[in-house]
């Protein structure tokens, strides 16, 4: 019997060799995701060959893992190699900054060759090692289970996913170099399934990326479909299940941004679990460059003429604030604060400089291509960047930001309007520039009036910015009603807002609200009175904080410094807090970012949801509104 069995394994690994397949033990921590990535195959391959592998996955597990039917081209890579020292006394006027830049190396380089610089500065006639590098180029030859495909017109990431029957999240792992947005004509690694196996794509659908620990209930929640619906358009669900980063093909009307109103507030003090100390860099343009700290009324002259300056430094003493209140929760954390100068160059130098593979996130920096250059540089160690204070022209899949987008403050606004159900009409004030998002809002209220703005006499292609008060006669009866006003013209605003205020009267409610409340909104022509007796209604990033309510944050802040937080300072404690609770209450911020999980603090508040083409981004919004001279939280 045993000689039988000895036979058969010698004839079946005979049978893998014949068949280029190889074998893998499984070491401690590998999960199916990473042995695929590993050998750039993806995990259905493995499965495939190891059916049992589902049920049954273990260390010392042996798995057949296929080897190439096609070869991928050579990855050509650069390394630094350490060679040696160069011997030098540092001689007057030379800086740390300047001999990394004479001898082609950075300055922590420089430090770690000479310990002693971390904690004293370089001065004359220090003798210190330079450390001596040479580039070394390898190329790598790896084979897999892959083919060859080409980007078709208006493919993206998840029809091709979906084409393939994989992940966007898998396909990205067979394409380590594949740019964030694909073009047509790009190559792409895929599985080498058969040309019939391709799933078609069908222009009549949409399609959605399922996230973590979505199951069906929730997406019946979401989507409004159910278990036997998902089903029935992606019969794979029955044998496979439910996989996040699964792409599904569903109806062309569904809303797959959902709701955005069903999450409850999330507390996240009960969900603290990880108390490792938290490492974040706050990448902002302090410009230190700029400024005599022996000057210092010249300083406080230039904080108070310098806009961004005065909002960079209000952002940064609500992170220390943050900070502080994270401690008192038994939260630390090692933060560096680095200075982006406003100049991609200087951001280019800090990445240079300084190695951030372990850090837990990085909050910055402001300008958008000094953004673009540190998201795109710590993609590849899956370190989270924060746009704290803008939207990046990229949300790559390590960007989180926190400024939702315009469609879902308007969303909010509509959503907010149609389930009041006490309104009894819905009447649209329009500008000509405005007139293709007034339609498209007529049609979410289709019992609507819609009054366009009146055209130059004398120039009839032009916009006069005005209406007449006969166009709002027999417009309003008794009962609620709401008025969209859509334009950024400030004299149209001011003009109509006196009409509106003059027309209420006993039992008539009019409620003026706007989709994008803009400067138009603001300004001496504008009456707040005015915009409280209308009770104005508009989409919001951000809230005031309730100064009826006691705040612990508000009140260090003003017996600090005397007045109350500007809402830069609150975003900066807002953003900040968030981020160190969340880190604290899970592995790493992108398990603590589900889309269910939504947390609000001072002024802001936070839901992530993961974006089908990249990254993490804000859809908490406010709908806040006038009421006796204060902007309060509309309920």
């Amino acid at each position: 019997m045993k000689n039988i069995l000895t036979i058969i394994l010698i004839a079946f690994t005979m049978g893998l060799s014949a068949q280029n397949y190889i074998e893998h033990t499984v070491e401690p921590g590998e999960t199916i995701q990473t042995i695929a990535k590993q050998y750039l195959v993806t995990p259905h391959d493995i499965y495939a060959l190891n059916p049992d592998a589902k049920r049954k996955f273990q260390p010392n597990t042996v798995l057949i893992i296929p080897n190439s039917k096609v070869k991928n081209d050579d990855i050509v890579e650069d390394r630094r190699e350490l060679i040696g020292y160069k011997n030098h006394k540092v001689r007057r006027k030379e800086t740390l900054y300047g001999l990394a830049q004479e001898h082609n190396v950075s300055e922590e380089e420089i430090k770690k060759a000479n310990r002693f610089l971390y904690s004293e500065n370089l001065k004359k006639g220090d003798k210190i090692r330079i450390p001596r590098y040479r580039t070394v180029v390898s190329k790598q030859t790896l084979s897999n289970t892959i083919k060859k495909y080409t980007v078709q017109p208006k493919e993206g990431k998840w029809r091709i996913a979906y084409k393939f029957g994989i992940s966007v999240s898998e396909l990205e792992a067979l394409n380590p170099f594949m740019n964030e947005t694909i073009q047509p004509g790009d190559e792409l690694n895929v599985p080498n399934i058969k040309d019939q196996e391709e799933k078609a794509i069908d222009t009549t659908f949409s399609y959605y990326e399922v996230l973590p620990k979505e199951g069906f209930y929730r997406l019946k929640v979401k989507l409004n479909l159910t278990q036997e619906q998902l089903e029935q358009l992606n019969p794979e669900l029955k044998e496979t299940g439910l996989k996040a980063g699964m792409v599904l093909k569903v109806p062309e009307s569904v809303d797959t941004l959902g709701s955005l109103t069903t999450v409850e507030t999330t507390n996240l003090r009960s969900s603290l679990t990880n108390f490792k100390t938290k490492k974040l860099a706050l990448m902002m343009p302090y410009r230190l460059d700029r400024i005599d700290v022996d000057a210092v009324e010249e300083t406080k002259n230039k904080i108070k003429e310098d806009r961004r300056l005065s909002v960079v430094l209000d952002f940064h003493v609500g992170v220390m604030m943050a900070l502080d209140s994270a401690k008192q929760l038994g939260i630390s954390t090692d933060l560096k604060v680095l200075d982006t100068r406003y100049h991609v160059s200087a951001t280019s130098e800090l990445l240079d400089d300084n190695d951030f593979s372990d850090y837990d996130a990085v909050i910055g920096p402001m300008e958008e291509k000094s953004f673009n250059r540190v998201a795109l540089a710590l993609r590849s160690d899956n370190v989270p960047v924060i746009a704290a204070m803008n939207k990046p022209k990229e949300v790559y899949s390590n960007v989180f930001q926190t400024i939702p987008e315009e469609k879902l403050l308007r969303k909010a606004m509509i959503d907010f309007v149609k389930t009041d159900s006490l309104k009894t009409r819905v009447v649209i004030i329009s500008d000509r520039a405005h007139k293709t998002t007034s339609e498209a809002l007529q049609k979410e209220f289709p019992n609507s009036k819609l009054i366009l703005s009146r055209m130059d006499k004398k120039d009839k292609t032009k916009d006069a910015h005005f209406i007449y008060h006969a166009d709002l006669q027999n417009v309003f009866a008794a009962g609620k009603t709401y008025v969209f006003l859509e334009t950024d013209n400030n004299a149209f605003v001011s003009s109509v807002i006196s009409m509106l205020n003059g027309l209420v009267i006993e039992k008539t409610e009019i409620i003026l609200a706007t989709t994008d409340k803009n400067r138009a909104f603001e300004g001496k022509d504008i009456d707040n009175n005015n915009l409280s007796n209308l009770k104005f209604h508009y989409p919001s990033i951000h809230k005031d904080f309730d100064e009826t309510k006691a705040n612990g944050f508000v009140n260090a802040y003003r017996e600090e410094y005397g007045v109350s937080p500007s809402k830069y300072v609150s975003r900066g404690f807002d953003i900040t807090l968030d981020l160190l609770m969340r880190l604290a209450s899970a592995e790493d911020l992108y398990g603590a970012s589900l889309e269910t999980i939504e947390t609000e603090y001072v002024e802001n508040k936070f839901r992530y949801n993961k974006d089908l083409f990249g990254g993490y981004v804000n859809q908490a919004v406010y709908v806040v509104k006038f009421d006796d001279l204060r902007i309060v939280n509309a309920n």
